[in-house]
């Protein structure tokens, strides 16, 4: 990443373009761009085969993309979203199976990580780990973003980990959904209607207001950007709030839970 970055910026700076300059051509921010050429962020194909005709480098940047190894903790899309998580005024969140990334506590997330089949390493399960709690650094941001949670009450009820991992687990989000910038409904299990029945995602709102999404499966993960697509997933997030407690209702449902454990 770091050496076609690097290429990159040669060839910019051969055809006497500015960061901006390259960035306002390719319909992309500034800082994409910074960050491409620094190594922090993967060059994307697409990007790659603009910048061919834009700098007359002849193919070389997009043969060096699809031939990029992978990226050792996080697919090529993940890196892409967390970067964008790091800045965003906005996150809306779905998920069924388990509690958000952004909400768990060391001890839940080591359990959930625990359960990967395959099976990670030792040593990568803790990289991972970090990773994964490092990112909870977004609610304790000066000024955080505005964060929306769905969760569908069974991954409430996950019996994983020990006792007192689920305990922990709900008190935090008990204390989490106290915060001023947090937003946290609960979809009942007896609900009668359900519009995430597809899967979890993510919806996403960057400092220039751009609306991406994201979601990851068993096959792995997608980047959505496509205006079209974002907006059936706004939708479907729409109605999930509107099928879901609401926000007092779920700390209600929080309370009780925490009351039988």
């Amino acid at each position: 990443m770091k050496m076609l970055g690097r290429q990159l910026g040669a060839a910019r700076r051969a055809a006497g373009l500015s960061q901006p300059a390259l960035a306002a051509a390719l319909n992309v921010n500034d800082e994409t761009i910074a960050s491409i050429e620094q190594g922090r962020r993967p060059l994307k194909l697409d990007i790659a085969e603009k910048c061919d005709e834009l700098l007359g480098t002849k193919g070389t940047p997009a043969v060096g993309v699809t031939n990029l190894p992978e990226i050792d903790q996080f697919p090529l899309w993940a890196e892409e979203y967390m970067d964008q998580e790091k800045v965003a005024v906005a996150l809306s969140w779905y998920d069924a199976m388990v509690i958000p990334g952004l909400l768990q506590t060391e001890a839940y997330a080591r359990a959930v990580l625990q359960n990967r089949v395959p099976a990670y390493e030792a040593e990568e399960l803790e990289t991972t780990l970090r990773l994964r709690l490092d990112r909870q650094e977004i609610l304790k941001r000066k000024c955080p973003p505005t964060l929306s949670f769905v969760v569908w009450e069974p991954a409430l009820h996950l019996r994983i980990g020990s006792e007192e991992t689920r305990e922990e687990q709900m008190r935090f989000l008990r204390e989490v959904a106290e915060l001023s910038c947090v937003s946290l409904q609960v979809l009942p299990l007896d609900s009668p209607v359900h519009a995430g029945v597809a899967g979890p995602f993510t919806l996403l709102e960057t400092p220039d207001h751009q609306q991406l999404a994201y979601a990851e499966s068993q096959r792995g993960s997608q980047w959505v950007s496509d205006p079209e697509e974002v907006s059936r997933l706004a939708r479907k997030y729409a109605m999930l709030r509107t099928q879901a407690l609401n926000i007092q209702y779920s700390k209600g449902l929080l309370d009780r839970l925490l009351g039988e454990q």
